[in-house]
């Protein structure tokens, strides 16, 4: 999938590396990728649904994912919610938004109320995914693994 982001996945262009804020709703990352949004969407959502919440042996078993894909797919939004009574989603926990920006592509991430340790395997696997990678790792990231 290399080729639907571009070399290496994250554009090269000035202002697109990660950034990360401050505040109560947690971390933000922004990347920017040579992709459309729904295209965008297509690979990393289908990587999400198939590692996080895939039956077997997902990452997220108390957690439920939603998407919003605007009219004509300039726009997309990922959700993953707390599980709440007979799987509805509840507490919206961490958020993905997909926004077209010229010819790219901008993911925003934002940590909601996900667990620190999670949020961080989250935000690794889309960077890896992001990079042209798309299979489910075990692995953890040093931050979340030392919390």
């Amino acid at each position: 999938m290399g080729s639907l982001f571009g070399r290496g996945g994250i554009s090269s262009a000035p202002g697109d590396a990660d950034t990360t804020t401050t505040g109560s709703t947690g971390p933000t990352s922004l990347s920017l990728l040579r992709a459309k949004p729904l295209d965008a969407y297509v690979f990393l959502g289908g990587n999400i649904k198939r590692c996080w919440f895939n039956p077997t042996d997902p990452l997220l078993p108390k957690y439920v994912y939603r998407a919003d894909v605007s009219p004509g797919g300039g726009k997309v939004r990922i959700t993953v919610h707390q599980r709440a009574d007979l799987g509805r989603a509840g507490l919206t926990t961490y958020v993905i938004d997909f926004k077209q920006s010229g010819p790219s592509t901008i993911i925003a991430t934002e940590n909601l109320k996900m667990p620190p340790r999670l949020a961080a395997k989250m935000q690794f696997d889309i960077d890896r995914w992001q990079r042209g990678a798309s299979n489910c790792s075990s692995k953890m990231p040093a931050v979340a693994a030392a919390r």
